[in-house]
């Protein structure tokens, strides 16, 4: 069943009230993922990938000896937890669990016995990745693979990795004609550090909306004319009745600038850090963003004015329950409740990929 999600329109249009601003537009696709069982030919966040069963999956080589056990879930209690947790939300009666999660909860633990009952398996131990994205060329035009491709599959580590506590990320571009066979059962590690590396199965509603930079990487002078309060005001924006009435540049970010969520293409979402340019480690080309992993898919306040059309009303609602809230469908949560962005060279996609969390 496709279905649709729109961003409600901005405020006001910023290539009118501020033409100089008009040449940064870029195009983005917000992917509104939203929990679902997406099957491995559907473009999906955190749903099964299109992979050969002849092609060794993923496993991150790394050493993991630095990971607190103490967020440690394996992959099928987390799933478990949000079961029920899904339960508790629809029953506020219905808290505790039922006959059948009592029996999954203990075919779990029954399985986990088995395979340390010669003890964890060292730190050293190569660990499976986990699917994070899977986006098809026809759902996602702005993607640019390379040669045949038409199909960008995005991996990570279920751990933090230092020097900047984020997971190791993999990407693997592939032509779908070309798989036949296909992995039925990919391995799954035996824990996940912490609930937000696991990703719900998620289908997508790809829309394409146009960006612009956060003030961050504007010049000093287009940030004077985002400032200039009058420009607003000519525009017929109600910047007084915002909260963001002192601080018109506030009002541009919340609002105007780039889309919360998960997307491709776009620009960065730059705040924990000032804006850093990437550049690729093969040819030295200013490397772009081609997925913004996200944490929320909008934020709460003024910033849910990005909650699309479908879904205003329960972006308006508060005091959400269970782990269950709505800017939030993927479950997933990297850094303090940021963003990892994907980074590739546009030269050649192939070249060594880079993120960042912000």
């Amino acid at each position: 069943m496709v279905f649709v999600r729109t961003t409600p329109p901005r405020p006001v249009d910023v290539a009118a009230v501020l033409p100089e601003l008009a040449p940064l537009a870029r195009a983005a696709i917000r992917l509104h993922p939203r929990p679902g069982a997406p099957s491995v030919e559907e473009s999906s966040v955190g749903g099964p990938l299109l992979w050969p069963a002849e092609e060794p999956w993923p496993h991150c080589e790394a050493s993991h000896l630095h990971v607190d056990s103490g967020f440690r879930r394996s992959p099928a209690d987390v799933r478990l937890k949000r079961r029920m947790q899904a339960r508790w939300h629809r029953d506020h009666n219905g808290r505790g669990t039922t006959p059948e999660e009592a029996a999954v909860k203990e075919r779990n633990a029954a399985m986990l016995a088995e395979r340390f009952a010669v003890g964890p398996p060292p730190a050293d131990c190569p660990v499976p990745m986990l699917p994070v994205a899977q986006l098809y060329l026809r759902d996602i035009p702005l993607l640019r693979p390379p040669g045949q491709a038409d199909l960008l599959q995005v991996l990570w580590c279920p751990y933090d990795h230092d020097p900047h506590h984020k997971p190791s990320t993999a990407l693997f571009w592939r032509s779908a004609t070309e798989v036949v066979d296909i992995l039925a059962t990919p391995p799954e590690p035996y824990e996940v550090n912490g609930d937000g590396y696991l990703p719900e199965p998620c289908v997508l509603a790809p829309e394409a909306i146009t960006e612009y930079p956060n003030s961050l990487g504007l010049g000093p002078q287009m940030l004077l004319s985002v400032e200039d309060w009058s420009r607003w005001q000519a525009a017929g924006v109600d910047v007084d009745g915002s909260e963001h009435a002192h601080c018109p540049r506030d009002f541009y970010d919340v609002h105007l600038a780039d889309a919360p969520g998960w997307k491709v293409g776009g620009w960065p979402p730059w705040g924990r850090t000032d804006p850093i340019s990437r550049y690729c480690a093969v040819c030295d080309a200013q490397m772009v963003p081609l997925l913004t992993i996200a944490s929320y898919e909008w934020d709460g306040g003024e910033g849910h004015s990005w909650a699309p059309h479908e879904e205003q009303a329960a972006a308006d609602t508060t005091g959400h329950c269970c782990g269950q809230d709505p800017s939030q469908p993927t479950k997933v949560e990297v850094g303090s409740t940021d963003n990892m962005q994907i980074y590739v060279c546009p030269a050649s996609p192939e070249h060594p990929h880079t993120d960042l969390i912000q």
